[in-house]
């Protein structure tokens, strides 16, 4: 099995239609985030998967950014880190 990787995945997209074909999609890797702005633990494939469906759903007017981070996040107030493993389903 591949390795995971963390991501923050951000999203400004121009049409509201696009948006919510993004943010569905996006929200189906996510392990969540706010708004526009996701976690994502994903695999070279899951990424690579994901960036294809974005492209294919996105125009140029749209931006997306994928950042890659190490470690756990800095959480704050209420926030608590969400553990995720290999084969588990999150609902």
């Amino acid at each position: 099995m591949d390795k995971t990787n963390n991501y923050i995945i951000a999203y400004d997209i121009c049409d509201d239609k696009r948006l919510a074909k993004v943010a569905k999609l996006i929200y189906s890797y996510a392990l969540g985030g706010q708004k526009s702005a996701l976690e994502a633990p994903l695999s070279k494939d899951e990424l690579q998967e994901l960036v294809d469906k974005i492209l294919s759903i996105t125009k140029k007017e749209d931006k997306i950014n994928i950042i890659p981070f190490e470690g756990k996040p800095a959480l704050f107030g209420k926030a608590n880190f969400l553990e995720y493993h290999s084969g588990v389903i999150i609902v």
